[in-house]
Formats: structure tokens, C-alpha cells, sequence
């Protein structure tokens, strides 16, 4: 998991990530990409299929979104990755 592209941003910004390992050859589990705002509570899931191993890169629009600290996580299979990021409107 990269850190997001441009950040601060307003109010798109760029989320890359790797993935490794064949989710579907694995326990068929889903790659999960989701965002969080500063309490905790979720607000979006970009991310929730089976993806082949490569390079992804996710667009993420928060133009409903106010400004702020979110926060971002990947899951997949036992991997685990948190980044934050800020929106200034």
C-alpha cells in the first residue's frame, strides 16, 4: 500500500497498491480496500473482489466527503496496511 497521490488533496486523490499473491488461488478471499474517517467509522469501501497479483491503482473521490484526516486500509489474505491522508476543501 503506497501512500495516496497528491496528499493533502481536493477533493481526488490517487490510491496505488501491490498485490502479491492470487486471492482467488488462496481461500478465495477478497482483496479489500476500504476508508475510515478520524473516529473510526467507515465511509467507503473503493475495494472488495478477487484480484489477480499485480500494480492497482484507485481513484478516490471525496467531494461529499468534509475536510479532514482519513484514513485508508488494505486487507488482503493475513496482509494488513494502514495509511492517512488529509482532504482540505
Amino acid at each position: 500500500l503506497s501512500q495516496n497521490y497528491p496528499n493533502p488533496f481536493n477533493p481526488t486523490t490517487k490510491i496505488r497498491f501491490d498485490v502479491a499473491i492470487d486471492s482467488r488461488l488462496h481461500g478465495n478471499e477478497n482483496v479489500v480496500l476500504k476508508i475510515f474517517d478520524i473516529m473510526g467509522r467507515e465511509v467507503a469501501t473503493l475495494v472488495n473482489e478477487q484480484k489477480e497479483p499485480g500494480y492497482y491503482e484507485i481513484n478516490f473521490n471525496a467531494s461529499q466527503f468534509s475536510s479532514g484526516v482519513y484514513i485508508y486500509r488494505l486487507q488482503s489474505n493475513s496482509f494488513v496496511s494502514t495509511k492517512k491522508m488529509l482532504m482540505i476543501k
